[in-house]
């Protein structure tokens, strides 16, 4: 599909990308018909946080991410350098290290989640 127009640039430093309505339906059928009010089941959508902290789950082959990473730290700064770090040796792109440096600076580090404390993976897994 071939793009009409410049490119829009983001002023707030996030990624996203404008489309026309018609543009958007067409490349996104599903997506324009759930934003258009047909939606989605939500059955296993759990709106309570402290549910959801409380529930037990399988972690046996879990990879922790970035967010459990930044989820254990105490201040910005060490979540600054726990995103340098992954950024530097790969484990994220530029483009999520810059997303995630904003949200750091805009919101700090608990915008990622609540503090996760040593034992919290034997805590809230099953087995």
């Amino acid at each position: 599909m071939e793009r009409k127009g410049k490119k829009k640039v983001s002023t707030d430093g996030f990624a996203w990308q404008e489309y026309d309505t018609g543009e958007f339906k067409e490349t996104f059928p599903h997506l324009h018909r759930e934003i258009e009010g047909e939606g989605v089941p939500m059955d296993g959508y759990v709106n309570d946080q402290e549910k959801a902290e409380n529930e037990l789950y399988d972690f046996s082959g879990y990879n922790p991410t970035v967010i459990d990473f930044l989820r254990r730290c105490e201040t910005d700064d060490e979540a600054l350098e726990i995103v340098n770090w992954m950024e530097d040796h790969g484990r994220i792109t530029s483009d999520m290290a810059r997303d995630l440096r904003i949200t750091l600076t805009k919101k700090g580090v608990r915008a990622f989640g609540p503090k996760k404390e040593w034992g919290w993976y034997e805590e809230h897994g099953r087995g």
